[in-house]
């Protein structure tokens, strides 16, 4: 029954995700907002909310903050990795595709907050500030730049695109905030099946337990992303991935800032440095395959970045 449950309410979750898609990839047409923005910043912070829900709930009702680094971590390998499956898939038509110079800062900035992680892990920026770990401060100053990139980024609308669209701009937001709505209750529901079956089954601390809770939290980028490829929206379909990653960040420190009995930055578990070196590679090959254009350089990164991901799996066992 359990399983059941997770099946329908996971099939919930991938519809309200492909519509959220639709209604960005409309809202990317009609209006001068850029695609990077709109999959950076909106649709990223849409899709990520599982993520931030998960890792509150370690914090707030089990008391366990250190939960979330991996929770975090773990997503972020997996997103990077889809995407490159998504592009070698695809990779007819992504080969040649100029991907926004903005989605490209933010993976820049990815690499950035890796290097402040290792920092850390190394104990050089291992400082406290009333109880929270210096590097909170900076993940915040760097995701505030971010964004500030990307909204200063503008892109003329599609005004043959506008006519054939048959909604206004306002129906178009409503029902984007519905789809958005519907993805945050869905994806709280499925957490909590999730929870159970990891329970029922046992599989709460093991490999399987980490796979059945990674899916669960990173489907509504997973749906969404899919559908942003199917139509070609490039564009906010790496902006979504990178931009989750990056908000991903932000809620490991809204994390941090609430815990105040244990740091969330907690290297003790193997299994979480593992994540930061590989997730740190992925995102280091990640930046020229969106940066520069056809078969030499895009294919070698996306199979560079699933190792990086498949190396982690297999260094679990």
């Amino acid at each position: 029954m359990l399983l059941l449950e997770y099946i329908v309410v996971a099939s919930l979750v991938v519809f309200a995700s492909i519509k959220a898609s639709h209604y960005i990839d409309l809202i990317d047409k009609t209006t001068k907002l850029s695609g990077a923005f709109l999959g950076g910043v909106l649709l990223s912070a849409v899709t990520s909310l599982p993520e931030l829900f998960t890792s509150l709930s370690a914090t707030v009702f089990l008391h366990k903050p250190a939960l979330c680094i991996g929770n975090i971590l773990g997503s972020d390998l997996f997103n990077i990795a889809m995407l490159s499956t998504l592009a070698l898939l695809s990779i007819r038509s992504f080969r040649n595709v100029p991907i926004a110079r903005g989605n490209v800062i933010v993976a820049l900035y990815l690499i950035a907050i890796y290097g402040v992680m290792l920092l850390d892990f190394t104990g050089v920026l291992d400082i406290d500030i009333l109880s929270v770990n210096i590097i909170t401060f900076i993940f915040i100053v760097i995701y505030a730049l971010a964004v500030r990139h990307l909204s200063g980024e503008t892109e003329a609308p599609d005004e043959d695109a506008q006519e054939e669209v048959g909604l206004s701009l306002n129906q178009i937001i409503v029902r984007f905030i519905i789809a958005s709505i519907a993805i945050i209750g869905l994806s709280i529901v499925l957490t909590y099946i999730t929870d159970d079956i990891a329970q029922r089954y046992n599989l709460g601390v093991g490999l399987a337990g980490a796979i059945f809770l990674g899916v669960a939290t990173s489907l509504p980028e997973v749906a969404s992303t899919i559908a942003l490829f199917r139509i070609r929206n490039y564009d906010i379909a790496v902006g979504n991935i990178v931009g989750s990653n990056l908000f991903n960040f932000l809620v490991l420190c809204i994390a941090d800032i609430i815990s105040f009995r244990q740091s969330v930055y907690d290297y003790a578990d193997a299994n979480v440095v593992k994540l930061l070196i590989f997730g740190t590679a992925a995102t280091l090959f990640t930046v020229p395959m969106l940066k520069f254009r056809g078969w030499a350089v895009r294919v070698p990164c996306a199979i560079c970045i699933i190792a990086c991901y498949f190396a982690f799996l297999l260094v679990e066992f």
